[in-house]
């Protein structure tokens, strides 16, 4: 890629046209005062055992407060036990 310049004529431009597909949808987010806020495990989309090396390491799929299934993450179930214990009760 160091052949190709980051460099482009105005000519081959062209003009957007507006395509409602292109407006994303969000949910209003409840900011704390120093613009930060709270993410909670909303529910466990999956389970797996994950081996690594010598050890076996259970993974939970956590779908996130404000975050769709596709941005679900795999966490570490301890780690979430002990992070989130009231979401395990």
């Amino acid at each position: 890629m160091s052949s190709v310049h980051n460099v482009f004529h105005v000519s081959a431009l062209r003009r957007y046209i507006a395509n409602p597909s292109h407006v994303l949808r969000h949910e209003p987010v409840q900011l704390e005062p120093d613009l930060t806020y709270e993410e909670t495990p909303e529910k466990i989309l999956a389970k797996e055992n994950r081996k690594l090396r010598n050890r076996t390491i259970p993974m939970l799929k956590i779908q996130w407060t404000n975050h769709s299934e596709r941005e679900a993450t795999w966490e570490v179930e301890s780690d979430m036990q002990k992070g989130y214990p009231d979401f395990f009760k």
